[in-house]
Protein backbone atom coordinates (compact mmCIF):
# COMPACT_ATOMS: atom_id res chain seq x y z
CA UNK A 1 0.00 0.00 0.00
CA UNK A 2 3.39 2.35 0.03
CA UNK A 3 2.15 3.54 -3.61
CA UNK A 4 -1.67 4.04 -2.29
CA UNK A 5 -0.80 8.08 -2.21
CA UNK A 6 0.49 7.76 -5.61
CA UNK A 7 -2.37 6.31 -7.46
CA UNK A 8 -4.72 8.93 -5.37
CA UNK A 9 -2.59 11.66 -6.68
CA UNK A 10 -2.85 10.20 -10.22
CA UNK A 11 -6.47 9.49 -10.38
CA UNK A 12 -7.37 12.89 -9.04
CA UNK A 13 -5.18 13.96 -12.02
CA UNK A 14 -6.45 11.93 -14.49
CA UNK A 15 -10.10 13.06 -13.25
CA UNK A 16 -9.44 17.01 -13.50
CA UNK A 17 -8.26 16.34 -16.86
CA UNK A 18 -11.35 14.51 -18.23
CA UNK A 19 -14.03 16.65 -16.40
CA UNK A 20 -11.89 19.82 -17.56
CA UNK A 21 -11.50 19.06 -21.04
CA UNK A 22 -14.93 17.94 -20.90
CA UNK A 23 -16.61 20.98 -19.36
CA UNK A 24 -14.32 23.02 -22.41
CA UNK A 25 -15.41 21.29 -25.46
CA UNK A 26 -18.98 20.98 -24.63
CA UNK A 27 -19.12 24.76 -23.70
CA UNK A 28 -17.34 25.80 -27.01
CA UNK A 29 -19.56 23.68 -29.23
CA UNK A 30 -22.92 25.24 -27.52
CA UNK A 31 -21.31 28.96 -27.94
CA UNK A 32 -20.43 27.54 -31.54
CA UNK A 33 -23.86 26.36 -32.00
CA UNK A 34 -25.35 29.37 -31.24
CA UNK A 35 -22.89 31.20 -33.28
CA UNK A 36 -24.06 29.29 -36.65
CA UNK A 37 -27.69 29.49 -36.25
CA UNK A 38 -27.47 33.73 -35.38
CA UNK A 39 -25.17 34.09 -38.15
CA UNK A 40 -28.30 33.96 -40.72
CA UNK A 41 -29.89 36.27 -38.97
CA UNK A 42 -26.24 38.51 -38.50
CA UNK A 43 -23.31 37.49 -40.61
CA UNK A 44 -21.32 40.06 -39.30
CA UNK A 45 -21.18 39.03 -35.58
CA UNK A 46 -18.79 36.06 -36.72
CA UNK A 47 -15.66 37.42 -35.42
CA UNK A 48 -17.20 39.24 -31.99
CA UNK A 49 -19.16 35.41 -31.64
CA UNK A 50 -16.18 33.32 -32.28
CA UNK A 51 -14.24 35.33 -29.70
CA UNK A 52 -17.16 34.81 -27.24
CA UNK A 53 -17.02 31.04 -28.09
CA UNK A 54 -13.52 30.22 -27.09
CA UNK A 55 -13.93 31.72 -23.55
CA UNK A 56 -15.21 28.58 -22.11
CA UNK A 57 -12.19 26.74 -23.40
CA UNK A 58 -9.84 28.27 -20.68
CA UNK A 59 -11.05 25.80 -18.24
CA UNK A 60 -9.85 22.93 -20.19
CA UNK A 61 -6.51 24.91 -20.43
CA UNK A 62 -6.30 24.99 -16.83
CA UNK A 63 -7.35 21.67 -16.25
CA UNK A 64 -4.04 20.38 -18.47
CA UNK A 65 -1.81 23.32 -16.39
CA UNK A 66 -2.89 21.70 -13.48
CA UNK A 67 -1.97 18.16 -14.94
CA UNK A 68 1.19 19.33 -16.05
CA UNK A 69 2.27 20.64 -13.22
CA UNK A 70 1.05 17.70 -10.46
CA UNK A 71 3.14 15.09 -12.98
CA UNK A 72 6.03 17.29 -13.02
CA UNK A 73 5.88 17.00 -8.98
CA UNK A 74 5.20 13.77 -9.26
CA UNK A 75 7.79 12.31 -11.90
CA UNK A 76 10.69 12.59 -9.76
CA UNK A 77 9.41 11.63 -6.09
CA UNK A 78 9.88 8.33 -4.89
CA UNK A 79 7.93 8.73 -1.94
CA UNK A 80 4.28 10.21 -1.16
CA UNK A 81 2.87 10.26 2.32
CA UNK A 82 -0.68 9.46 2.33
CA UNK A 83 -1.46 13.14 3.07
CA UNK A 84 0.09 15.11 0.12
CA UNK A 85 -1.47 12.09 -2.29
CA UNK A 86 -5.26 12.66 -0.40
CA UNK A 87 -4.79 16.32 -0.48
CA UNK A 88 -3.60 16.62 -4.60
CA UNK A 89 -6.47 13.82 -5.13
CA UNK A 90 -8.73 16.74 -3.41
CA UNK A 91 -7.07 19.75 -5.37
CA UNK A 92 -7.45 17.95 -8.81
CA UNK A 93 -10.65 16.27 -8.38
CA UNK A 94 -11.61 19.99 -7.34
CA UNK A 95 -10.33 21.85 -10.74
CA UNK A 96 -12.23 19.00 -12.41
CA UNK A 97 -15.33 19.61 -11.25
CA UNK A 98 -15.34 23.50 -10.85
CA UNK A 99 -13.86 23.32 -14.57
CA UNK A 100 -16.36 21.29 -15.69
CA UNK A 101 -19.46 23.08 -14.70
CA UNK A 102 -17.71 26.99 -14.79
CA UNK A 103 -16.95 25.68 -18.85
CA UNK A 104 -20.73 24.51 -18.93
CA UNK A 105 -22.49 27.84 -17.13
CA UNK A 106 -19.67 30.55 -18.59
CA UNK A 107 -20.69 29.02 -22.20
CA UNK A 108 -24.80 29.38 -20.80
CA UNK A 109 -23.94 33.12 -20.41
CA UNK A 110 -22.16 33.40 -23.95
CA UNK A 111 -24.46 31.78 -25.96
CA UNK A 112 -27.21 34.43 -24.83
CA UNK A 113 -25.33 36.96 -25.23
CA UNK A 114 -24.23 35.62 -29.29
CA UNK A 115 -28.11 35.49 -29.53
CA UNK A 116 -28.80 38.58 -28.66
CA UNK A 117 -26.02 39.78 -30.96
CA UNK A 118 -27.49 37.94 -33.50
CA UNK A 119 -31.09 40.09 -32.53
CA UNK A 120 -28.90 43.11 -33.37
CA UNK A 121 -28.18 44.07 -29.74
CA UNK A 122 -25.18 45.43 -29.06
CA UNK A 123 -23.95 43.32 -26.03
CA UNK A 124 -20.44 41.93 -26.69
CA UNK A 125 -18.74 44.15 -24.08
CA UNK A 126 -20.99 43.24 -21.60
CA UNK A 127 -21.21 39.64 -22.12
CA UNK A 128 -17.32 39.34 -22.47
CA UNK A 129 -17.15 41.42 -18.69
CA UNK A 130 -19.75 38.98 -17.88
CA UNK A 131 -18.59 35.94 -19.08
CA UNK A 132 -15.15 36.62 -16.40
CA UNK A 133 -17.17 35.76 -13.45
CA UNK A 134 -17.06 31.88 -14.26
CA UNK A 135 -13.90 32.19 -15.20
CA UNK A 136 -12.54 33.36 -11.85
CA UNK A 137 -13.58 30.44 -9.90
CA UNK A 138 -12.03 28.47 -12.59
CA UNK A 139 -9.21 30.43 -11.64
CA UNK A 140 -9.72 29.91 -8.02
CA UNK A 141 -9.62 25.80 -7.97
CA UNK A 142 -6.45 26.37 -10.68
CA UNK A 143 -4.87 27.82 -7.97
CA UNK A 144 -5.32 25.08 -5.41
CA UNK A 145 -3.44 22.52 -7.84
CA UNK A 146 -0.45 24.19 -7.57
CA UNK A 147 -0.71 25.44 -3.63
CA UNK A 148 -0.69 21.90 -2.64
CA UNK A 149 2.31 20.20 -4.31
CA UNK A 150 4.82 18.49 -2.50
Amino acid sequence: MENLPFILAYTGMAVMLALACTGSAIGVVMGGNVTVAGMKKNPGMFGKAMLLCVLPSTQGLYGFAGFFLMLNSLRDMTALTMNQGLAMCAAALAMGFVGYFSALRQANLVANGINEMSNGQDVFGKTMILAVFPELYAILAFACTFLVLP
